[in-house]
């Protein structure tokens, strides 16, 4: 579904990616881990079109779209759950959901989508009314995503969505991206909490200083002891 070759990404004179390549498979979980700084936001935020590659692919089912503006690859289908969540405080959950479907094709199915945003997270029902920026961190989080599925997207891209959560919510959170992939959704997945990015994942990636340095099946990722001894402290 998502083939990425020899990406290479600049902030002015500074390359932050060299040379990465990484896929997603229609329907997989694929997780990219690693520490702080080590470009993770920045692939993420290229292949959202944010960012503009200095060299390299990247092609979605068999198009190029490295060259397009984010609202056009949002149109074939690539939605980006940014860190932080980057919710609107001021308006409403059922405005911040709306806003999520304002592409035709999602307007169409607003309300069928809202449903199937309610029933992943219940406690947005009862919130409908409420100011976003009165939400809690792990509820914020959760309006973040339902607002990324009302674009009805193929494939979900998203960063760091357990940052800053208590344990018990980022349980919930990691449950909810698991249910979204049952349901069809390709999932990347951009996480600094390693064991359970990779519990949940078919396949995983290693970014260190812009480069990928470890890649394969996620369970045989779990047990390779470079990722016990430095992300997992085994």
């Amino acid at each position: 579904m998502l083939s990425i070759e020899g990406l290479s990404v600049r902030y002015g004179d500074v390359e932050v990616l060299h040379g990465v390549s990484l896929d997603a498979r229609e329907k997989e979980v694929v997780t990219l881990v690693g520490g702080n700084g080590a470009g993770k936001s920045t692939l993420l935020k290229t292949v959202a079109g944010i960012l503009r590659p200095s060299d390299g692919k990247i092609v979605f089912e068999e198009e190029p779209i490295g060259h397009l503006s984010s609202h056009h690859i949002v149109e074939r289908g690539i939605v980006r759950i940014p860190e932080g969540r980057k919710i609107f405080p001021g308006m409403t959950v059922l405005e911040n959901l709306e806003l999520g479907s304002y592409l035709p094709k999602a307007k169409v199915k607003r309300q069928e989508s809202l449903e199937k945003v309610f029933s992943l997270f219940p406690i947005l029902r009862e919130r409908a009314s409420q100011r976003g920026g009165t939400l809690s961190g792990g509820e914020q989080q959760m309006l973040a995503i339902g607002r990324g599925l009302m674009s009805l997207p193929r494939l979900l891209m998203l960063d760091e969505p357990s940052l800053g959560l208590a344990p018990l919510m980022v349980e919930e959170i990691f449950r909810t991206i698991r249910r979204i992939n049952e349901q069809g959704t390709t999932i990347l997945l951009v996480e600094q909490n390693v064991f359970n990015a990779l519990d949940m994942a078919n396949r995983g990636y290693v970014l260190e200083n812009g480069r990928i340095t470890l890649q394969g099946e996620a369970k045989a990722l779990l047990g390779n002891d470079y990722i016990k001894e430095a992300y997992l402290g085994v």
